[in-house]
């Protein structure tokens, strides 16, 4: 999954790059448990049906192909204040407390974009950071809709920890955005609640168990390695 940061605040791109590693970790433990099959959605259930899972979500928001725009599921007016954005409400909350305005505006307009439907994509992630999420669903809603939901139920696992795959998952997640590749590494060890320290161009923690990991970067403030040592 390649993203875009254009014409995105760094305000934004620095809340995204948080999220990156572990929610692209996420991501993949989320298709991995979705079964193959149809889905449908009753949105004021909050119930989404995919070959014979059954599972409560909320509308993160909506992409108009045509107009090359996004819509936050709780700026929409036919679901404003009802159950099935109640999550979703969570973005736009957030955004006003940190001052970032992709969260805080109804509508973003991507028209601007070499990629719009890529840029959508990364609002969906981001917002799915922010709302803390296990993923999100991105699926047609007509010829020119793009909806996204948000899996609002415990029935979904969530990635844990791996320390033989954290290498992979700082690199994959630093790849996604590249804004900045500390942020990645800062936010993926903080969403896993290790306690982490700065030492020059390393970032430094502990891991489960015993031993740690250690994280260099370049010059360019790029990732330019990654060292565990286990006891």
């Amino acid at each position: 999954m390649t993203m875009v940061n254009e014409q995105f605040s760094d305000a934004f791109l620095l809340e995204a790059e948080r999220h990156a590693a572990w929610g692209a970790a996420q991501l993949e433990v989320l298709t991995d448990f979705l079964p193959e099959g149809p889905w449908t959605a009753d949105l004021p259930s909050c119930l989404y049906r995919q070959g014979g899972l059954e599972l409560r979500i909320a509308v993160l928001g909506t992409y108009d192909i045509n107009e090359r725009s996004w819509m936050w599921g709780w700026a929409n007016p036919g679901l404003r204040d009802t159950e099935v954005v109640a999550l979703t409400g969570a973005v736009e909350r957030y955004g006003r407390a940190h001052g970032i305005a992709e969260f805080t505006e109804e509508v973003v307009d991507l028209s601007g974009f070499a990629d719009p439907r890529r840029a959508a994509e990364t609002l969906a992630f981001a917002g799915m950071g922010v709302a803390e999420a296990p993923g999100y669903l991105g699926l047609p809603a007509g010829p020119d809709t793009q909806v996204y939901f948000l899996p609002d139920d415990p029935q979904v696992p969530r990635a844990a920890l791996d320390t033989v795959a954290l290498p992979r998952e700082l690199v994959t997640g630093a790849g996604l955005i590249g804004r900045s590749a500390r942020r990645v590494v800062t936010g993926y060890l903080e969403y896993h609640a290790l306690l982490w320290r700065e030492d020059g161009d390393r970032i430094l923690t502990d891991l489960p168990g015993g031993g740690g990991a250690e994280v260099a970067f370049d010059a360019a403030d790029r990732i330019a390695g990654v060292r565990l040592t286990m006891t």
